[in-house]
This record gives structure tokens, sequence and C-alpha cells, in this order.
């Protein structure tokens, strides 16, 4: 049994809201404005027990006191939080203006950077009070304000990747074929949860033709003998993300399955081999879809090659062409190239990967050859 990473402290949130706050000021931010969600829990370790409209919101500023505005019915809850020795909470009542408390806290005619997931009632509210200032999603002001992981998140993001090898090792000796998709899906959640994660995100069953839909939805599909199957599964353990991509052959394979399988395995590993501190992610992109393009497959690889994770299962930074941003030492992302042949069948394969000092680290170590199932 895998130790259990040790609690994140307040010292470690205090500094996140730091760093966060210094980054928004370098990048010409006023300050962030961060709502519940993937954001908030990153920062603070609060996760708000159910969505409200009542107005949640974190304020950070350079050379202030991060403060959380919270309504006065769920501040307890808030108190309790990992990261609320680091900040001020600022409760509100009903009937009062969450927008007036929370005016004063703001540059009157700054532009602030705010959560993806903000509501739009809330913003307006805020610009009702402060007409002057302006703001801007954290995806196009921030993107990388959670991309470079410390070694705690390292930590959990390890662990997720071991519990999702465990569930496929484990899938490989259940029946397969003469069973649904969705019942094969519902076994690699039970996997998932029986090996600790909290929380599943998707279980991708694609069998046969449904395989050259990358993001097809496990369905009614009756697997036979035969069958190309995409398993793609992943969700949160101890709050950090798992995704593994691998594809399964129901019976011995024909020569043509298994020659478009070795090319994917070829351009994930020339995908992985690219990875290093100071390559941009687009070369990481550039090396697996040459390899399938090498092939005469490249048209059939239709998707990026990666996306990042963390606290959420996609996020970024994103492995594709145009994006020129290096390769930092913490990063973590999945490198996932495939092959799709519509009516026919599809190839994927995933692993998730950390930039280290000198190279990189997978965090997925299950067999990666075209596994036979019954």
């Amino acid at each position: 049994m895998t130790r259990e990473p040790a609690p994140f402290t307040t010292e470690d949130y205090a500094a996140r809201m730091a760093a966060a706050a210094q980054t928004a000021a370098d990048a010409g931010l006023a300050g962030l404005l961060i709502a519940p969600g993937p954001d908030l829990t990153h920062l603070t370790g609060y996760r708000p027990t159910a969505e409200t409209e009542r107005l949640t919101l974190l304020v950070l500023a350079i050379g202030q006191e991060p403060v959380l505005v919270v309504p006065a019915l769920e501040a307890p809850d808030a108190a309790k939080a990992p990261g609320a020795a680091a900040l001020a909470l600022r409760d509100w009542a009903d009937g009062k203006n969450p927008y007036a408390l929370t005016a004063p806290l703001l540059d009157a005619a700054g532009r602030f950077g705010v959560s993806d997931n903000t509501w739009a009632l809330h913003l307006l509210g805020l610009q009702r009070e402060l007409p002057a200032t302006s703001y801007a999603p954290l995806t196009d002001a921030l993107p990388m304000l959670r991309a470079v992981k410390d070694d705690r998140e390292l930590e959990r993001l390890a662990a997720a990747g071991a519990a999702a090898d465990a569930a496929y090792a484990q899938i490989l000796h259940v029946p397969f074929a003469g069973r649904r998709e969705t019942e094969l899906a519902e076994d690699l959640a039970a996997l998932l949860r029986a090996h600790g994660h909290s929380q599943v995100d998707f279980t991708v069953v694609g069998s046969g033709p449904n395989g050259a839909n990358p993001h097809h939805e496990a369905g009614e599909r009756v697997i036979r003998h035969g069958d190309m199957i995409v398993l793609d599964f992943g969700g949160l353990r101890y709050g950090y993300g798992s995704d593994i991509s691998r594809t399964v052959h129901v019976g011995e394979p024909s020569a043509e399955e298994q020659r478009v399988h070795d090319v994917v395995r070829e351009a994930q590993q020339a995908g992985v081999a690219a990875v290093r501190p100071g390559v941009s992610c687009q070369e990481v992109d550039r090396a697996a879809r040459a390899v399938i393009t090498g092939f005469g497959y490249g048209d059939r690889f239709i998707h990026r090659t990666g996306h990042g994770i963390g606290v959420t299962t996609h996020e970024p930074p994103y492995m594709v062409e145009g994006e020129e941003r290096p390769l930092v030492p913490g990063m973590c992302f999945s490198v996932e190239p495939g092959i799709y042949l519509p009516g026919r069948f599809g190839v994927r394969i995933e692993d998730i990967v950390t930039v280290t000092e000198d190279g990189v680290r997978r965090l997925n170590n299950a067999p990666r050859e075209l596994a036979v199932v019954e």
C-alpha cells in the first residue's frame, strides 16, 4: 500500500497566494479575483460543499492581505479550510450588498484576472460598484498559474497515476466479449475507486468503430471478438488527477491493427522523448505527429498531443502546434497521440509525464503493448 501524502500546510497555501499575487502584478494586473472552483481549491484548500448564487470570492493583490469574501452561513466551513489561517475572512449576511463589501478591497480603476468559472452576475455586480474596473479570464491573463507543481503536488499526481496503472492491470482480466461498453466503464470506475480515487471524471470505452471517435462515451454497443478497444479513464486521487489511455484487442489482432498500434506506440515514445526543460510545448506535438505522418496516417491524428493536469484533469499547458511556451520543471501533462480510422477502429496511448531538471519522468508505467483480452 502506498503511503498517503502529507497534507498541505498553511505555509504551502500562503506561498501559493503570495506567488499568485506577484505573478498577477508582474503581468500588469491589479490583482486576482478567484471564485469557487479549481483555482480557489489550489490557492486556499477551500472547496464549498455546494454551488451557490451567493458571492464567494478570494481577492489577491500585491502588498495586501489575502481576503476571502464568503456568505455568513458558509463562513464556519470556510474557516476550517487548510489555508484559512493565511487569509482574512470577510462574511456578509443575506439581504446585504456583497459587492459594496468587496469593492473597498479592489483598485477602483484596476484590471483584474478572474477565474474562468466566475459568474457574470458577480462581475457585473462589482462593476456596478466600481465602473472603471475591467476583467480578464485567467486562461488568457495567467494560463500557467497552476502549471508548475511543487514536490507535494507531484507526489499526489504520481499516486494518482499509480492507481490508474493498477486499475488497468486489473481490467485486463475481466471478460470483454459479449458485454456492453457501459459495463466495462462501470468496471473501470469501480477499480479507480478501489485504488483510492475519490472522484471518477471519465471512463471512455470505445469498441470497434466507436474507437475512431476520440471522445466517444461508453454506450450500449456489445463488444465482439475481433474488436480493437480504446480505454481512456481517470479522475482525482488526493485531490489530483489521473488520466491514462491504452488500447486492447479482443482476441489476436490482424497485421494491420498491430501495425497501427505499433505506429502510435512509437509516436508516443517520440513525444515523451522530446520532453525536457526549455523545449516548447509545440515541439512535443511535432515529435509525436512526425512519426504518425511519416507512416501515412497524419490526417487521422485529429487532436492535440497533450494537456496539462493537476487539480483538474484538463488544464494548461497544451501540447499543440502554435503553443511556443517553453517547458519548465514541474509541469505535468499528457502525451497521447492517436490514429482514428472512421468506421473501423482507433488507437490511443496516453501517459502523464512531468518535466524534470534534465528531462522527463513518466507518471504512468502500465505496459504499452497491445494487450489481448477475452
